[in-house]
């Protein structure tokens, strides 16, 4: 019966095939949108690693569970739902074809989902011990970066660095088909030392790894540094988590409790022992970390009181003697756990965290500060669940800190029609809630003090056209950092894209957003909050020339004003050609880019396509010209003595340089300096053998 159903979906024509090779993260307009929102880039390249990995050991989705795909980040979790009732009712799939028949699954999710999945038959993925540790694949990454900038205001921002300007990063990994996985990484920033001063062993930061899945009873164990991840982000989720964006639908936080860490971010992490235990419809998730903190510490020699931490740094950097004082100087201990039940459509999950610091905290003397975490103990309790019925999966958390305050977020994934799809979510932070390590679906980088309705629909009304459109209003019931007084605002997005055929993909984006922020021309000691409004519009276009050779085109504009004052406009405009020769060990990359802005509130932020696991998305403001151009090499070599064994080597080259015709430079950060003449390299070496 079922080859029956293949044997249609084939005789339609609606015939899904691999994809080429995709070069860059699939999610790059989320990574451009969270830059915007945050002014910073995240160092969390676990997702990439994850889809570099399945291309070359793709996922059998005849063997693959909830957590398996959910970790792609690539479905919702209807699709998910649907996609296991489906196998459950049906058995495994016969054919990559077969997809088109599960409900809420549409062509282009099966086309972006096809580089990473297989179809085959079911095998015993409970192998020895011996073999997972034998059989794996090899990666060893050597990454270094510079920036060559001979500017007088270059040199005032670097002057108190302690070490060169050169970032290096090294990074071994063992892979075993995601089932045992381990490594150690290091890092070492621009500016810091390197095996002399106060850096005797070599790298700023080090991270080490084992990690282990599907051991009977044991669904995950954790060893070193790892991430947590429970419920909706009220009170836990270090991972990748993404925001508003032209992903109407996705919404929500979704992803084993435990993930594998060895990014070079050195924040968002425990460090410790997590283990996951599984017993039919029982999942039951522990862990304790012990690490250290960057912060800084206060102490009042007027009154002899003790150090306390008036806030904790999350940027990693110790390039002077300042930033080095604050290096791992108090030291935190973590313990967690979710006790989760669940069947084939519904869960519910009860989570704790609780936090005990070297340090007390102690909230700053900002009136927006005053309900910041006190003291050295904290702690955050939830209760979260989903449930799907038919087309609709609705879900949420509803959590409360160590003083009783509450938030809650509850969400909505509804397939109205098979070319018709709607997400909503409602949140209700408390102003006085506070959490650590936490990451939700908010206007606000953390989930704190925020009320607020979000609306996204996601239209497909003929072959070739789609129409993805969101609506979010927001409100912040208490003060917030340069805003006084209570405050809200409101944005929406409506983004059309036209694929006529394989070689062709065009889309074209309005964004608007208003808030309240304090008046900048005001009398002193008066700060009235006023409306801050920006628009983005963007067109991008994609053409395929031949099999080997791709263009990729963007026009993008964008209006500032503050209270119908200080009104800015922008305009960027770059032309990518990507070349990738069939057969070839070789392929790159180039743009030229032209911003022009008038200052740096009509910035605007394009994504950067560098060196493989990395990439740049900088404010572009001001008048600009900028080039990108990276060169890649693949060497491959296969042993005459071990037949078995692949050896590959990449390397790749990125050269970036802003130069600016109409002025010398300009100062918006100590991080952050667009100067003229700024050139930034970066070579790469991954050796991989399996």
């Amino acid at each position: 019966m079922k080859w029956v159903l293949v044997i249609w979906l084939l005789a339609q024509g609606i015939v899904v095939a691999a994809q080429e090779k995709p070069l860059t993260p699939v999610n790059e307009q989320q990574l451009e949108m969270q830059a915007e929102r945050e002014d910073e880039v995240t160092e969390d390249d676990a997702q990439w690693q994850q889809l570099e990995y399945l291309q070359k050991h793709p996922l059998n989705l005849n063997a693959a569970n909830e957590n398996d795909l959910q970790r792609l980040r690539l479905l919702t979790d209807l699709q998910i739902s649907n996609f296991l009732l489906y196998r459950n009712l049906l058995g495994p799939l016969l054919h990559v074809n077969e997809l088109q028949a599960v409900p809420a699954w549409d062509i282009p999710t099966i086309k972006r989902l096809l580089p990473y999945v297989t179809v085959s038959d079911q095998k015993n993925i409970i192998e020895s011990l011996g073999e997972r540790f034998r059989q794996g694949e090899q990666t060893l990454l050597l990454r270094f970066a510079r920036t060559v900038n001979n500017s007088s205001e270059y040199s005032k921002t670097t002057e108190n660095y302690l070490g060169n300007a050169t970032a290096m990063l090294v990074r071994y990994k063992y892979n075993y088909k995601n089932l045992l996985q381990y490594g150690i990484t290091g890092d070492k920033d621009a500016g810091e030392q390197f095996f002399n001063g106060v850096q005797k062993n070599g790298f700023d930061f080090y991270s080490f790894h084992f990690f282990a899945r599907k051991l009977g009873i044991i669904q995950s164990l954790a060893i070193g540094d790892f991430t947590v991840g429970f419920g909706q982000g009220l009170i836990q989720w270090q991972g990748m988590g993404f925001k508003k964006s032209a992903e109407v639908l996705g919404i929500k936080r979704q992803g084993a409790p435990l993930q594998p860490y060895n990014s070079a971010g050195e924040y968002n992490f425990h460090r410790g022992i997590g283990v996951t235990f599984q017993k039919k419809n029982i999942q039951w998730t522990v862990f304790g970390s012990l690490r250290k903190l960057n912060t800084n510490l206060v102490m009042d020699s007027l009154l002899n009181a003790p150090e306390y931490i008036s806030s904790i740094i999350t940027t990693g950097y110790h390039r002077s003697l300042a930033e080095g004082n604050d290096r791992n100087n108090v030291g935190c201990i973590t313990t967690g756990g979710a006790l989760k039940v669940a069947n084939n459509r519904s869960h519910i999950g009860v989570n704790a965290v609780q936090y005990y610091l070297a340090k007390p905290m102690q909230p700053g003397d900002d009136a927006y500060d005053r309900f910041a975490i006190s003291g050295r103990n904290w702690g955050n309790y939830s209760v979260d669940y989903s449930y799907t019925v038919r087309n609709m999966h609705i879900y949420g958390e509803v959590a409360v800190d160590k003083l009783l305050n509450r938030a809650m977020i509850h969400g909505l994934l509804a397939s109205l029609d098979p070319k018709v799809d709607m997400a909503i979510v409602y949140r209700n932070i408390s102003s006085r809630y506070q959490s650590l390590f936490s990451n939700a679906f908010t206007e606000n980088s953390l989930p704190v003090n925020e009320k607020g309705c979000y609306a996204g629909l996601s239209i497909r009304p003929v072959v070739g056209w789609k129409l993805d459109v969101y609506s979010d209003i927001f409100s912040f019931p208490w003060l917030k950092y340069q805003v006084n007084a209570p405050s809200g605002g409101h944005e929406y997005l409506v983004q059309v894209g036209y694929t006529p055929n394989k070689l062709v993909e065009i889309y074209t984006r309005l964004r608007h957003e208003t808030k309240l922020m304090n008046e900048a021309d005001s009398f002193p000691g008066i700060l009235p909050i006023v409306p801050v409004t920006r628009l983005n519009w963007r067109t991008h276009i994609s053409y395929r020339l031949t099999k080997a050779v791709e263009l990729r085109s963007r026009v993008e504009t964008v209006w500032y004003g503050r209270n119908g004052k200080q009104k800015e406009t922008g305009f960027l405009f770059y032309t990518d050609v990507y070349v990738k020769p069939l057969f070839k060990p070789f392929f790159f990359n180039a743009r030229v880019q032209y911003v022009e802005t008038d200052g740096y509130n009509s910035r605007i932020y394009a994504f950067e396509n560098t060196v493989l696991y990395n990439f740049s998305i900088p404010p572009l403001y001001n008048k600009a010209i900028r080039y990108l151009i990276n060169v890649n090499y693949r060497l491959m070599r296969r042993s005459a003595m071990q037949q078995f064994k692949k050896f590959n080597c990449l390397f790749s080259l990125s050269v970036a340089q802003a130069i600016y015709p109409s002025k010398m430079a300009v100062e918006a950060t100590k991080t952050d300096i667009e100067a003229y003449d700024r050139l930034d390299l970066k070579l790469q070496i991954i050796f991989s053998l399996r």
